[in-house]
């Protein structure tokens, strides 16, 4: 088996490069809980390029707009069409902000405009390893920032049966965003949704 690789778009509009402590944190959880192997290195990629074709789990996000070219239009849509995963997490944790409306708006373009829909909260995905009832809240949900909503849902386009692109207004990212070493300090260790969500990109 291949070693995992923790790969990141980079896409030409808005800000891509968010929350640059969360990939190792979910790394090292892979070690922690899982017998996945892993490659300790975060993975940059444009999505314009073809690099993007060898990752069969990629992560997308940001606060900024989204508006794909068409050569990155084309690449996504490919890359989710031949069994491809990403997961989409809106910094902003607002659903009226700019990442959440322009992002759902090029998923329209790209796949329809009904493509992206709300998974209900006993989908595999929140069982695979783990055990959920739905997706976790965050801290910043429930401290009323963003759009001052805990959402009780996370939004897939579906291919094939499987979700190719996971969908979250959640902010995973930020909530993951911090040292592995400062897990000891959590009653709960947060960051075992982010197991969860690699163990489905990899298995189903």
């Amino acid at each position: 088996m291949k070693p995992f690789i923790f790969t990141r778009i980079q896409y030409n509009s808005g800000d891509w490069d968010t929350d640059q402590r969360m990939p190792s944190n979910i790394l090292n959880s892979l070690v922690e809980y899982t017998t996945i192997p892993i490659d300790e290195k975060e993975k940059v990629v444009l999505l314009s390029s073809n690099e993007l074709f060898k990752s069969p789990f990629c992560y997308l996000s940001g606060h900024k707009l989204v508006e794909f070219s068409s050569q990155e239009r084309d690449h996504f849509r490919k890359y989710i069409e031949n069994g491809g995963f990403v997961f989409v997490d809106d910094c902003n944790h607002d659903i009226d902000g700019l990442f959440a409306k322009s992002f759902e708006q090029e998923m329209a373009r790209t796949f329809g405009a009904k493509a992206l829909q709300k998974i209900p909260n006993t989908h595999p995905i929140y069982n695979c390893f783990f055990q959920f009832d739905g997706p976790p809240t965050t801290t910043f949900e429930l401290n009323g920032w963003g759009d001052d909503l805990v959402h009780d849902y996370l939004k897939a386009i579906i291919i094939n049966g499987r979700i190719g692109v996971l969908y979250s207004n959640k902010d995973y990212g930020c909530e993951w965003d911090y040292d592995f070493r400062n897990k000891r300090w959590l009653a709960e260790d947060n960051t075992k949704f982010g197991v969860n969500i690699i163990n489905y990109a990899l298995t189903v």
